[in-house]
């Protein structure tokens, strides 16, 4: 009798030794489940507002392209486009650029080449002896990141017959000056390219590329405590005055455009970025300490 007293004392002890273990481990997997959330939730709220804006707000990279427009939208690595296969350039591009991103050390490669998955993109040869360059429109410079998107910035379906002077001038200058802008705000999104509202008087290489007058770049920071928008438009050629006489709304660029930008935004936001033409705000401003 005394050893089953003792069987059932140890049976009784292990009952409860599992009881305990379950307890135990059904606490400890529950601690893990809320800290995760709740670590979750810390890097959420201490990374920035950006990824929880644009979830809220949408594709804030998206753009409305005229239906008359021939149109097929691309998505690279970094940036995405709208290609116009008659014209053999691009409607637009877009991308969002990070203060990360910034940093980036990929260095820089010239692997100039057609898109063959794109309908009419044109041959790096149509700009051969032609006297433009082959003007990227998403920069090099913002792709060092990823050697992917540092790799795809040079399919010509991102290029566009820039003058040289535009095109190492005021459009680089305005290319550095998107990227301290994205170090200050954390993140912006640019959309640019050519006006192919105006008329088309010039075309290159054998694809007859079309040659644009004019082209455009919007400037969008929306993770700010008041989201702001800059619009710039330039001749193909020297910008006299530079960038500062370039400035103009959002609204007036896509005016003389026929695009929407930015159409994801709160209505009363949209209203307010793309009505601001404040340059000397933007060009003062500087990383805080």
């Amino acid at each position: 009798m005394a050893k089953t007293r003792k069987t059932k004392k140890k049976q009784r002890k292990s009952t409860k030794n599992k009881f305990v273990q379950r307890l135990t481990w059904s606490i400890t997997i529950a601690v893990i489940i809320l800290g995760g959330a709740y670590f979750s939730g810390y890097i959420s709220a201490t990374s920035g507002e950006s990824t929880a804006n644009h979830g809220k707000w949408g594709n804030l990279e998206d753009v409305t392209t005229p239906e008359s427009t021939p149109s097929q939208v691309v998505n690279y690595e970094g940036y995405s486009l709208s290609f116009n296969s008659k014209m053999h350039i691009p409607n637009w591009v877009a991308w969002e650029l990070t203060g990360k991103e910034t940093n980036g050390t990929e260095p820089r490669k010239d692997n100039f080449r057609s898109d063959d998955n794109v309908m009419g993109s044109a041959e790096q040869w149509d700009y051969s002896y032609s006297g433009y360059d082959r003007g990227h429109m998403a920069p090099a410079g913002d792709m060092k990141w990823s050697k992917k998107a540092m790799d795809e910035s040079f399919f010509m379906t991102n290029m566009c017959p820039q003058a040289k002077t535009l095109n190492t001038g005021a459009w680089k200058r305005l290319e550095e000056k998107c990227r301290q802008w994205a170090e200050i705000d954390s993140a912006i999104i640019i959309v640019c390219g050519p006006i192919l509202t105006d008329p088309i008087e010039e075309f290159i290489g054998d694809s007859r590329v079309a040659v644009p007058q004019r082209f455009f770049k919007v400037i969008l920071s929306p993770y700010v405590d008041s989201p702001r928008g800059i619009g710039f438009i330039m001749p193909n050629g020297k910008v006299p005055g530079g960038m500062q006489a370039s400035a103009v709304s959002i609204d007036e660029v896509e005016r003389i455009t026929g695009l929407d930008f930015f159409s994801s935004l709160p209505d009363e936001i949209e209203n307010e970025v793309e009505s601001q033409c404040r340059f000397h705000y933007w060009s003062t401003l500087k990383k805080k300490k």
